[in-house]
């Protein structure tokens, strides 16, 4: 039997919240807005219709496990990560750093966290958890989704781990293994790499579906999403998802845009930078046009007000957003250049 002694909080996504809360164990003390910020987690990606998605997608943040590996080039925090494909060694391996007291984050398919209510759950294979302990054959869990630690029999978080399809688990699991000192860590020219990193990505990176691109394609073929649909039902379903993917998938709302700003708030307290704090702002009204966004998808999908003048408003709100985050990053960008 283990307890690990974990200051459980609740956070705004799981990889960003889960980083942060293992840092934090660990003496490491800094917020999820930073580690995001700093981790340039940030970002845009439109997915027209291709083989490894059934319908039209977008995401709003960089690919799973970048939040890990960034923060610790920009801190210099060290994680120790693995995977396994037999799911006995998964668990033996787990078991094992439980019984040293060290809390261990795994990949899991969100579906089988049976803690949750059922109405939550859907099949995900990019969620993070940690287990802060075992009791019997049960596990001990610091979900960031859920408000205190959770129990979770050893057979569904096998099930989790081990669960196939696209980005499978794969048994993954890190752990911290050692941390900096906060006086070596030159915030400054950090918290401006990741920045920079961010502007990077969102302007100048030269793939068509990707950042600034990636929303002006969202714009550009919005439109064309009922030939993909089977029915009034289905197309309600997905342009509702809108909504889901922007402010209920861990986003800290307005697809991240809000955590953004709190990040580039709480940098312009630590730099004492007022123009990081005009930036701030900016971001806020720029999030707040996203979530005029969400209102508006969930609002036509469930009255099904699906016509082509409404998916053509739609597509032109969208098509701002791209205006004005180019305008943004452009700005933010030459700041930190």
């Amino acid at each position: 039997m283990s307890d690990i002694q974990f200051n459980h909080k609740m956070a705004a996504h799981c990889e960003s919240g889960t980083v942060t809360a293992l840092l934090n164990h660990g003496g490491f003390e800094i917020t999820e807005p930073m580690v995001f910020g700093m981790a340039s987690g940030i970002f845009f990606a439109y997915f027209h219709k291709m083989s490894n998605f059934t319908f039209p997608t977008f995401v709003v943040r960089n690919k799973p496990g970048q939040m890990r590996t960034n923060i610790e080039k920009r801190t210099g925090a060290k994680f120790k990560t693995a995977s396994y494909k037999d799911p006995i060694k998964a668990e033996k391996a787990l078991d094992d750093l439980l019984e040293q007291n060290i809390p261990v984050a795994v990949q899991v398919d969100f579906f089988y966290m049976d803690y949750l209510p059922a109405w939550f759950r859907v099949h995900n294979n990019v969620h993070f958890i940690t287990i802060v302990g075992k009791k019997d054959s049960k596990y001990l869990v610091s979900d960031c989704y859920f408000p205190k630690i959770a129990e979770i029999d050893a057979e569904s978080l096998r099930k989790g781990r081990s669960a196939g399809g696209e980005m499978a688990p794969n048994g993954f699991l890190f752990y911290l293994k050692s941390i900096p000192k906060k006086e070596d860590i030159n915030f400054e020219k950090e918290i401006k790499k990741g920045i920079k990193r961010a502007g990077y990505y969102m302007l100048k990176i030269p793939i068509p579906f990707l950042g600034i691109k990636g929303i002006l394609k969202f714009a550009d073929k919005i439109e064309e999403w009922p030939k993909f649909a089977r029915d009034t039902e289905h197309l309600s379903h997905e342009i509702m998802k809108i909504n889901v993917l922007l402010e209920d998938q861990g986003t800290g709302g307005a697809g991240f845009r809000f955590m953004y700003a709190t990040f580039l708030r709480q940098a312009s307290e630590l730099l004492n930078d007022a123009k990081l704090l005009e930036m701030s702002k900016k971001m806020m009204e720029i999030g707040d046009g996203w979530r005029s966004i969400s209102v508006f998808a969930a609002r036509i999908g469930k009255n099904r007000d699906l016509g082509p003048e409404r998916l053509k408003e739609l597509s032109e709100m969208i098509r701002e957003r791209a205006q004005v985050e180019k305008v943004f990053f452009t700005e933010l960008y030459q700041l930190v250049k």
